[in-house]
């Protein structure tokens, strides 16, 4: 993901949270719709998530340090699992804990024309923060399917914006829902019923965003067609023969640690295989250009090692499925 695409759609979505969030307390002044305040308190705990995350991608810019040698870029990470923590601590358990309270407290709305027209606005101003998400997702999303681009996408803060966006407007059909069932039916039990279905679904979209950015803190491969470029770009047929096994990590969503066991001839010389693995660092620089840190080791390739099958102890974690084996 660009820098400049995902903070377009945190930008968006910054600014429809702020204005989303002071219109539905001032509903929730006049109306003392629960349905209201909880969903103040979501645009609200939206717009610190958002605030999060652009400080997450300004500080993960920071220059590499003797104590960090490999950079900040996992602060993007960090930043975006505290975004999930947010959402299910303020947002979620908030709107459940405000909704019990309705239910077991009921009152009738006053002012009801207040929260409708806020929400109807609201649903306006998170359709063109979610367009936008959607259209900056599209140009990196290619022909994955929405639920495999959250999944796999390294860069944390689009898919973030994305499902609060998703939540958001969910969450505002379930706040209609309660506030028009409260008119309808005087009955100001529906209005807590919608503001505890709103705590459900943000604590629902927090346990997702948790485990796929706890999958990112932990560190994750390239993917399998980004694996397969830098094979193809290591060897070159002559001096390089062939990839024994690799390991790659993401440091940050847009910076790549490869680690390689290479294969190279028998009889080249020490200074050919330096040159050969000078070679194939640029090749797969210029193959991925995230691939920033490069460790290449040269071994002898061995047709008789290669036949017992692949060595598990060669690196940690065992081979990966496209290893050969030496």
């Amino acid at each position: 993901m660009s820098a400049s695409g995902g903070t377009r759609a945190i930008v968006a979505a910054l600014g429809a949270n702020l204005a989303i969030a002071a219109s539905k307390f001032v509903a929730f002044a006049f109306s003392g719709s629960s349905s209201m305040l909880a969903e103040g308190v979501h645009s609200l705990a939206d717009s610190g998530n958002q605030f999060l995350l652009l400080i997450g991608g300004k500080r993960a810019q920071r220059d590499a340090t003797p104590q960090h040698p490999f950079g900040y870029g996992r602060e993007r990470f960090i930043y975006a699992f505290l975004v999930s923590i947010v959402l299910f601590s303020i947002g979620g358990m908030f709107a459940i804990y405000e909704g019990y309270e309705k239910i077991t407290h009921p009152h009738e709305l006053e002012n009801w024309y207040w929260p409708v027209g806020v929400l109807l606005f609201a649903v306006i101003a998170e359709g063109f923060s979610f367009r936008t998400a959607i259209k900056e997702s599209n140009e990196l999303r290619g022909k994955l399917s929405w639920a495999q681009f959250i999944r796999r996408a390294k860069a944390p803060e689009l898919p973030v914006v994305l499902l609060e966006d998703f939540g958001a407007l969910i969450g505002l059909v379930l706040a209609l829902l309660g506030v028009g069932l409260a008119v309808l039916t005087g009955d100001g039990v529906w209005d807590g019923i919608g503001t505890v279905c709103i705590g459900v679904l943000l604590v629902l979209i927090a346990l997702v965003l948790a485990a796929e950015t706890k999958s990112l803190l932990l560190g994750e491969a390239a993917g399998a067609d980004v694996v397969k470029r830098i094979e193809s770009a290591t060897v070159d047929g002559d001096t390089v023969t062939g990839v024994i096994h690799m390991r790659t990590l993401h440091l940050g969503p847009e910076e790549l640690l490869v680690a390689a066991k290479i294969a190279v001839q028998h009889d080249d010389t020490a200074a050919e295989v330096a040159q050969a693995i000078d070679a194939a660092e640029a090749r797969i620089r210029a193959a991925v250009p995230i691939a920033r840190v490069i460790y290449l080791e040269p071994d002898i390739y061995s047709e008789a090692e290669a036949a017992k099958g692949p060595d598990r102890e060669a690196t940690p974690g065992g081979p990966t499925p496209h290893a050969t084996g030496h």
